[in-house]
């Protein structure tokens, strides 16, 4: 399956964790706005990653292609069938790819993506409203996070992942996990980490988080 887009990204990321889970091999395609290759604005008409070609099928957007994942392919359920649960994993999704982007990426893209990456330079404001924003949904999440299992109970799911993708992104900016202020975060976290795909996906990243931790 081809893969477009960055590991920086978390929503990239998370599309590498589920299909590695899942048992389908992966290649990573350059990809993303502003891009004009024919090949990647097919997968995604509106230009944004991740997107993918899996032998054909064509798609665009994390959580759709997370649920393509889990249906096509056999290994580990990570969208749970029960109706309460698979609400739950889908409520976690969202509050990954909504509110917890949205104040963490303020941070990332004025800081990091921005000046260092594409060279464009930041907005210092939105930066600083990011990390404003941030303590309100990471603190709600300490109160939530387990202290044995996962975001689901028992089940894990496309929940840890999705949530725990955002706090490896936002680690390159300083926001990462704080294992002193979070003890129940920090906790969870480690038990995603310790996943042998999500260490299968980080391998692939290390030499990318070196050079942009170099910087």
């Amino acid at each position: 399956m081809k893969l477009y887009g960055a590991l920086l990204s978390p929503f990239v990321r998370k599309v590498a964790v589920i299909a590695t889970e899942k048992g389908v091999s992966w290649d990573l395609a350059r990809g993303g706005p502003g891009s004009n290759d024919p090949d990647f604005l097919a997968c995604s008409p509106l230009g944004k990653i991740p997107a993918i070609d899996d032998d054909g099928f064509t798609l665009a957007d994390s959580t759709a292609i997370a649920f393509y994942l889990d249906g096509q392919y056999s290994g580990l359920q990570l969208i749970p069938d029960d109706p309460r649960l698979r609400a739950k994993a889908v409520f976690w999704d969202e509050f990954a790819d909504t509110v917890l982007a949205a104040s963490g990426l303020k941070i990332l893209f004025n800081r990091l993506v921005g000046p260092k990456l594409l060279k464009v330079g930041g907005d210092e404001a939105l930066a600083l409203q990011g990390e404003a924003e941030l303590p309100r949904w990471v603190d709600w999440l300490e109160t939530q996070a387990p202290a044995d299992g996962w975001l689901l109970g028992d089940t894990f799911s496309i929940a840890d992942i999705a949530v725990a993708s955002i706090f490896r992104t936002l680690a390159y900016v300083g926001h990462g996990v704080d294992a002193a202020a979070r003890p129940n975060t920090a906790a969870w976290y480690a038990r995603v980490t310790a996943r042998p795909a999500w260490a299968e996906v980080a391998a692939k990243e290390e030499p990318i988080a070196q050079r942009i931790m170099a910087m």
